[in-house]
C-alpha cells in the first residue's frame, strides 16, 4: 500500500456527509472531476471502494462505515495538530486582568506592563490595584500578585520573591506605631504587631502601605513597610531594633481552568520572571 495522502480524507468524509459529489464540491470549493479523483485515490490507496452510487447520490458501503468512523479520527487528529501550531505561531492577544496590592500596582507593575507591551501589541493588561482580595472566582481577576504566607486551596501559583518589611520612622518621630488597619491587619506585618506592641503605643492608621508611608514621611510615627518603599522614601530611616525583618512570599496565582489560557500563561510567565529579576530590590538585600 502507498503512503496515504490525508488530504484526500477532506473529500471523502464531505462526500459522506453530503451524499453527493456536487455538493461536496461546492463546499470545498473544487469542481466535480477534483472530487471525483481525490475520492478514487483515496479508494485506491486503501484497496477498495468506499461509496456505491445510488439514484438519490453518493453512499456510504455498509462494510466500510468504520473506515470513515476511522477517518474522521484521523481527521480531527490532523486539525488539533493544526490549531496548536497556528496557536504557538500566532500572537498573543486580548486582556488579561492582574490584581495586586497597591503598592505593587503603583511600584512594580508600571515596568512590567512596559516589558509586556513589547511582547505583544495585541496583549491589554489591566491592573487593579486594592488591598482586599479579589474574587477570581467571579472573574474579576484573572491573575492575582499576592504577598502570603500560603495560597487558598482553590488556586495555584508560584513565588520566585518575597517582600521584605521593616520598621521605618524619621529620626525626629514619636516612638509610636501607625496603625495597620483593614485588611493589612491580617498581612504578616500587622499581625507581628498584634504580638508585641501594646495598644498604648499605636497612633493613628491606615489601610494602606502607601499611605502609611506618607504618613510615616510626614513625622507621625515609625511603621512597618515594605523595604522598597521604606528604602526609596526620603527622610525615612530604617530601625532595625523596633522590629525584626519580616519576610512573605509575594505568589503569582490563578485557578486551574484559567492556567492553560495562553495570554494568561504568557502574562503569568512574564510577571514571575521579572519579579525574580527584581527579587533583591523586593526582599531588602538590594
Amino acid at each position: 500500500m502507498h503512503s496515504p495522502n490525508w488530504d484526500n480524507l477532506r473529500f471523502v468524509l464531505t462526500v459522506a456527509d453530503q451524499g453527493s459529489v456536487s455538493a461536496a464540491a461546492r463546499i470545498l470549493g473544487v469542481n466535480h472531476a477534483t472530487v471525483l479523483r481525490r475520492v478514487a485515490a483515496f479508494e485506491a490507496e486503501h484497496d477498495g471502494p468506499i461509496f456505491e452510487k445510488t439514484p438519490s447520490g453518493y453512499r456510504v458501503i455498509p462494510d466500510r462505515s468504520r473506515v470513515i468512523e476511522a477517518a474522521r479520527e484521523v481527521e480531527n487528529a490532523v486539525l488539533s495538530v493544526e490549531r496548536l501550531m497556528h496557536g504557538a505561531r500566532a500572537p498573543v492577544r486580548g486582556r488579561v486582568r492582574v490584581s495586586t496590592t497597591d503598592s505593587l500596582a503603583q511600584t512594580v507593575m508600571p515596568g512590567l506592563v512596559a516589558e509586556l507591551r513589547t511582547l505583544s501589541r495585541e496583549l491589554q493588561l489591566d491592573v487593579i490595584s486594592a488591598n482586599t482580595h479579589h474574587d477570581l472566582a467571579r472573574l474579576q481577576a484573572d491573575i492575582a500578585v499576592r504577598a502570603a504566607d500560603r495560597l487558598p486551596e482553590d488556586m495555584q501559583g508560584e513565588s520566585r520573591a518575597r517582600i521584605c518589611f521593616r520598621a521605618y520612622a524619621r529620626p525626629d518621630a514619636p516612638p509610636v506605631w501607625l496603625r495597620l488597619n483593614g485588611p493589612l491587619e491580617r498581612a504578616a506585618p500587622g499581625q507581628w504587631m498584634a504580638e508585641h506592641v501594646e495598644a498604648d503605643d499605636i497612633a493613628s492608621g491606615a489601610d494602606s502601605f502607601m499611605v502609611l508611608r506618607e504618613m510615616a514621611a510626614a513625622g507621625l510615627g515609625q511603621a512597618p513597610l515594605p523595604t522598597y518603599l521604606g528604602d526609596t522614601t526620603p527622610g525615612l530611616k530604617a530601625l532595625p531594633d523596633a522590629m525584626p525583618d519580616i519576610h512573605v512570599p509575594i505568589w503569582v496565582a490563578t485557578f486551574a481552568e484559567l492556567s492553560d489560557v495562553p495570554r494568561i500563561r504568557l502574562v503569568r510567565s512574564h510577571i514571575l520572571d521579572y519579579l525574580e529579576r527584581n527579587a533583591a530590590s523586593l526582599d531588602g538585600s538590594a
